[in-house]
């Protein structure tokens, strides 16, 4: 790739999923600031937005490589996965905030701000695991981060759960509602993907650790 000239192809992936895990935590950072009330709505989601067209390039640059390199540091499938899903991660908190917009929400809720904490640690999680696949000798010592994701997730879950029944307790707010089941199936399922990321690296550090 032209933007990492003088890197061993190999070497290009290393560097390249360590951009998009931290273009991950830039976005789960910057969604967070939004539902504390800290940064204005419509400035969010500009600036998602070019993380989220930075996170579409990464990707893109991942997987054109794949079709340009002979002998890969693991799995083509494996690395396929992993930039797929964590640009998936990018693209589903982008759509909640611009959900948020669209429907003028005003007040955040205490769920999405959980759910906006649970992302941090989750991304945080796999910033520090990512490294570790340079390092074919260390490669187990990704598992506890994978575990913790994994824990994350399940929290989410219920954060997600406890959600839609407080919404339920008044049913006469059907807009209400719509408005928030829609955000938060957004947010839970972007917990989903960074848990499928953290499945990838499990796979990797078993077949090759």
């Amino acid at each position: 790739m032209s933007r990492l000239p003088f890197l061993p192809k190999e070497d290009k992936f290393f560097v390249l999923f360590k951009s998009e895990v931290q273009n991950m935590v830039d976005v789960a950072l910057e969604f967070n600031n939004m539902v504390q009330g800290t940064k204005d709505i419509v400035r969010s989601v500009a600036e998602l937005t070019e993380m989220e067209h930075h996170g579409d390039t990464i990707t893109h640059d991942i997987i054109a490589m794949l079709h340009t390199t002979f002998v890969t540091p693991f799995d083509r499938e494996d690395i396929a996965a992993l930039a797929q899903r964590m640009d998936d991660v990018v693209d589903l908190i982008h759509e909640a905030t611009e959900t948020m917009l669209t429907y003028e929400i005003e007040n955040t809720t205490q769920a999405s701000k959980d759910l906006a904490d649970i992302l941090i640690a989750q991304t945080r999680e796999l910033e520090k695991a990512m490294p570790i696949l340079e390092q074919p000798r260390k490669l187990k010592s990704v598992l506890p981060h994978c575990v913790e994701i994994n824990r994350l997730e399940n929290i989410a879950d219920k954060v997600c759960r406890t959600a839609l029944g407080e919404l339920f307790k008044n049913p006469d707010d059907v807009v209400n509602i719509m408005k928030w089941r829609e955000i938060y199936g957004y947010l839970e399922t972007a917990t989903d993907r960074c848990e499928d990321v953290a499945n990838v690296l499990e796979g990797i550090a078993l077949k090759h650790g």
